[in-house]
């Protein structure tokens, strides 16, 4: 259960130990979850963009399910925390958002770009015990980001 740092995070791998501000400027430790819920981490490009509001809003429209999981959803972008912080409140978001405003975290999960310019769009699901359960990428498909981490949840619990 290493990392492999050249190419990223990938299924089998625990949950690197990387810490950033949430929309609050609180440092939030991802690993701070192990032990407690398993964990939807997903990676979206930019707030308010028309792609990313729809999915983030969908991961929100869907967090009761995501709760009567165990589980807890993180996004995380290169925002800074002012505008997680205003994102958050106009959607009503019920989950945290991350600031990777030096892109350490991307880096270090190997989410990539498409065409070298649009920061990668990649959910994570990750179980109680902090082991990487499932990888969905998907740049054009963001709403699929939240059925796919729903079904892996959902075939972890039987």
């Amino acid at each position: 259960m290493t990392n492999r740092k050249s190419r990223g995070v990938a299924v089998g791998d625990l949950l690197p130990d990387i810490a950033l501000p949430d929309q609050n400027g609180n440092m939030v430790q991802l690993r701070g979850w192990i032990g407690r819920s398993a964990l939807v981490v997903f990676f979206y490009p930019k707030d308010g963009s028309p792609v990313c509001t729809s999915e983030v809003c969908h991961f929100g429209q869907r967090h009761d399910e995501f709760r009567g999981l165990n589980a807890e959803v993180i996004g995380i972008s290169s925002d800074r925390p002012e505008s997680h912080a205003r994102f958050s409140a106009r959607h009503r978001l019920p989950f945290t958002l991350l600031s990777d405003t030096d892109g350490k975290a991307r880096r270090r999960f190997g989410t990539g770009s498409t065409l070298g310019l649009i920061a990668g769009r990649v959910t994570y699901v990750v179980d109680r015990q902090g082991v990487v359960r499932h990888i969905y990428r998907s740049q054009f498909h963001a709403r699929k980001h939240v059925e796919r981490a729903l079904s892996a949840l959902n075939d972890d619990a039987e």
